[in-house]
């Protein structure tokens, strides 16, 4: 192995990594509190990866210890309502989807793309947005992913054709991608002291738990009171003045080390490969899969990859993903994880938000509100499997939420076009979300359990990365069979009346929705091939007192 392969991507102090601690004056052994073990296993709801130097000294200039505690909290609201705009832009979009389709003239299976092009992106640049943080300044790179985020908004919300919009939801992406992970790490340096670094994480984590749930109120409000547009242009004033605040009040804080080489072949190669894989799914519906075109584009994503994992294994000094990390069982096994539940949760959302408004009629503010008892639900699932996991270990956990998520899915698979949204999307639709919400804290303790202590960082982001790339692929491919499921419908069935058009819908929907049930299971049966609880608990006790791993963001 060569010994760049040993770096990743976020290194620790040397005294961290030198696998020794300094005794104590009076000669005993520094021993790890209950806290800092539980700090280990208990993840918040960050959708990155963590910074690689925690602990910064307090006294260095322009560090926490040099600035008014005012100026703490100030720090602490900018940054939150950043991650807080991230997140929202995650759910806001659903309910706003039948709207944007009728305004620009989506075709049903092209309607994805305003979901995948924010997903593409923000997953596939996850990682580098964390190294450019630590590389150039973190403050910096806030401001920057803040602007572009922010320009990009104004763009979608003028979008006038479909290209346009696409293309705004991508910068979109790559804003959130270079935004998110810097807001970790600015509270990281910020906050050195532990009570109060855990009371800013937890409230950061509540932040952006409540963008997920506000999504989908918000865009029902906007997108029926107002118009979809705003859905995006909300984010202009915001970001504006966030802007304008954090000029004044942030620090510029780099990591400590060496500059290290940014992988932007990796990147690009990973991201090109499956924006042509997603573009080559969604395009099946008009041109068959043995088609020339799809072949060839489906040929260039594969080579795209290759040469991702060329560059990843031999080229890059310091490579965006080591792939040395896919050794390790639990790594692999939680990332495939994760990616099922990334197609299970986001056709969830997205075929809900279609039925309910273009099938059942429902209003984009009531529609916006059936989506609450699920945000609900996900985040009694999350809590409640803090509390499991230690006591019955987490892959046993997470196969019970794999099941019940795939029960909520396949039960929303019986939906009819007379039924109304009690005896058809409320109890799949909350089973689903529970389900996957007990599930979610057990996929990141595995994920980050048997790995050492540097690579936790890391291995918690590729859990998110994976999220939005099943997320990206799985929207695509079901959207492809919900519009052929449909189109078969029309063509055998009675033509011309609304009710014949909104059974075909509603078969389609139903379709997808027992697909993606069948791809939750399957995640649920590929935690067999994650080490048993006891292994993992090694793995953690190995990990270091010291790890705050970041892990998954229940949206």
């Amino acid at each position: 192995m060569r010994e760049s392969d040993n770096d990743n991507h976020y290194q620790q102090p040397p005294s961290r990594l030198s696998g020794s601690r300094p005794e104590p004056a009076d000669g005993r052994s520094e021993q790890p509190s209950a806290h800092a073990v539980d700090r280990i296993r208990r993840p918040s709801a960050y959708p990155g990866p963590v910074p690689d130097s925690p602990l910064e000294p307090a006294d260095a200039p322009g560090r926490a210890a040099d600035r008014p505690h005012s100026s703490d909290t100030v720090i602490l609201v900018v940054v939150c309502l950043a991650q807080f705009m991230v997140v929202l832009d995650v759910s806001i979009v659903n309910v706003a989807l039948p709207a944007i389709q009728h305004s620009l003239g989506f075709r049903a299976v092209d309607l994805q793309w305003v979901v995948t092009a924010y997903a593409l992106t923000f997953g596939g640049l996850l990682l580098l947005g964390g190294r450019l943080a630590d590389l150039f300044g973190r403050r910096r790179i806030f401001l920057v992913g803040l602007g572009l985020f922010t320009a990009a908004s104004l763009l979608g919300g003028f979008a006038t054709d479909q290209a346009t919009l696409i293309a705004a939801r991508s910068l979109q992406g790559v804003g959130a991608a270079i935004l998110s992970p810097a807001t970790l790490t600015i509270l990281t340096v910020t906050f050195t002291d532990q009570r109060a670094r855990a009371k800013a994480f937890g409230v950061w984590s509540a932040v952006a738990a409540g963008g997920g749930a506000a999504g989908a109120l918000f865009g029902g409000l906007l997108t029926q009171y107002l118009s979809w547009r705003w859905i995006l242009f909300v984010n202009v004033p915001i970001g504006i003045a966030l802007f304008a605040v954090a000029r004044l009040r942030l620090h510029e804080s780099r990591a400590e080390g060496g500059r290290r080489r940014l992988d932007l072949a990796g990147a690009v190669t990973v991201t090109g490969s499956l924006f042509l894989l997603v573009y080559a799914i969604s395009h099946t519906d008009v041109v068959p899969w043995t088609a020339t075109s799809t072949l060839v584009v489906l040929g260039a994503a594969a080579l795209l990859f290759v040469v991702f994992l060329v560059v990843e294994a031999r080229v890059a000094s310091h490579p965006l993903v080591p792939l040395r990390l896919f050794r390790v069982r639990s790594v692999t096994g939680a990332n495939m994880v994760m990616f099922c539940f990334g197609v299970g949760m986001f056709a969830m959302w997205f075929f809900l938000s279609l039925y309910l408004q273009q099938v059942l009629g429902y209003s984009p503010v009531v529609t916006g509100l059936t989506f609450l008892p699920q945000t609900v639900a996900i985040a009694v699932g999350a809590t409640l499997s803090g509390r499991l996991a230690p006591r019955f270990g987490p892959r046993n956990v997470l196969m019970l939420g794999a099941g019940l998520g795939a029960g909520g899915l396949f039960w929303l698979s019986f939906i009819q076009a007379g039924d109304s949204y009690w005896t058809g999307a409320c109890g799949g639709g909350i089973l689903a979300t529970f389900g996957m919400g007990l599930a979610f804290t057990p996929i990141a303790l595995l994920a980050t359990g048997g790995v050492p202590q540097a690579d936790a960082g890391l291995a918690s982001g590729l859990v998110n990365c994976s999220r939005q790339i099943g997320a990206s692929i799985g929207l695509a491919a079901l959207t492809t069979l919900a519009a052929s499921t449909t189109a078969s419908h029309l063509a055998h069935g009675p033509h011309g009346s609304n009710a014949a058009i909104e059974t075909a819908l509603t078969a389609g929907y139903a379709r997808a929705f027992l697909v993606a049930s069948m791809v939750v299971l399957a995640g649920g049966l590929i935690a067999f091939v994650i080490p048993p609880p006891r292994a993992a608990a090694a793995g953690w006790d190995d990990a270091g007192v010291d790890q705050a791993s970041g892990p998954v963001l229940v949206d």
